[in-house]
């Protein structure tokens, strides 16, 4: 298997990886709000690329609604469990790899589509290019990916946070919100060959636990809080964890601690 995205392989194969793998369905509930609006733009004779697919849920969805779906990913145990997950789905499949580099049979799908898999490319002019070689001439794609942190729920959060930590992106827009400005968005998705190109933003409630002290613990394991507590050191990360559940108290309802979620859905056509 080719790998370009050293870094990313590494994380996803190791702690970040498992604990999405040991959560899938807590990590489902977080982000599955937004299915629909990817799954609207499949078509009944569609064959689906998912890109950076995780545990599947998305396949698997885009496998009812279009011909067929093949999810790709990086994550050996999160592609265990979306195998697991799909054992009753029959034309839905699953391949480890790395979509900026992957050696896909041109022309073979007919639309792309991504729940949040597409931020951490190492060259996303020459991944996109490359997914765009596995798009019929008439191909599409169609991806979430997140908006600033600013003004948002979950920016809430790690303001509350930021005495202590760090967010977890780089201060040039790096990292989970690198596709955050649809400027960069159509500048990137234009230079690999795509056209069309439109961003609009899209919100859906997000689950984090049932109660601020099991949205705390999950939000605290998650892995961009994580590594940064760890190196924050012991008192520091008590601190932040702290200042993390005040935060996520506003956020508490009768059934659950909900953020409302805020995304870019990107569309473009081959």
């Amino acid at each position: 298997m080719s790998i370009v995205n050293s870094a990313q392989a590494e994380a996803w194969n190791g702690y970040e990886g498992q604990h999405w793998a040991a959560h899938d369905s807590r990590y489902d509930a977080m982000n599955s709000g937004f299915n629909q609006f990817v799954l609207e733009h499949i078509g009944p004779d569609d064959r689906v690329l998912d890109i950076g697919c995780g545990n599947g849920q998305l396949t698997r969805l885009a496998a009812g609604v279009g011909r067929s779906a093949t999810g790709v990913d990086l994550s050996a145990p999160m592609l265990s469990v979306a195998r697991l997950r799909a054992a009753d789905v029959p034309n839905v499949t699953f391949t480890q790899g790395d979509a900026q580099v992957f050696t896909f049979e041109a022309g073979s799908f007919d639309i792309a589509i991504s729940r949040f898999g597409i931020m951490f490319f190492a060259d996303p002019v020459a991944a996109f290019a490359n997914i765009r070689r596995a798009l019929a001439s008439d191909g599409r794609m169609a991806f979430l990916c997140m908006t600033s942190l600013q003004d948002t729920d979950l920016g809430t959060v790690f303001d509350a946070m930021g005495e202590y930590l760090p967010w977890p992106t780089g201060a040039d827009g790096s990292g989970p919100t690198s596709f955050a400005d649809p400027a960069r968005t159509e500048s990137v998705l234009s230079d690999a060959g795509f056209r069309d190109v439109t961003c609009t933003r899209v919100q859906a409630d997000q689950i984090w636990g049932r109660d601020v002290e099991d949205a705390t613990e999950f939000f605290a394991d998650w892995g961009p809080v994580k590594y940064h507590m760890g190196l924050a050191g012991p008192q520091a990360a008590a601190k932040a964890k702290q200042a993390l559940a005040k935060a996520l108290e506003p956020f508490e309802t009768p059934e659950a601690v909900k953020l409302r979620g805020h995304a870019w859905l990107v569309r473009a056509n081959a």
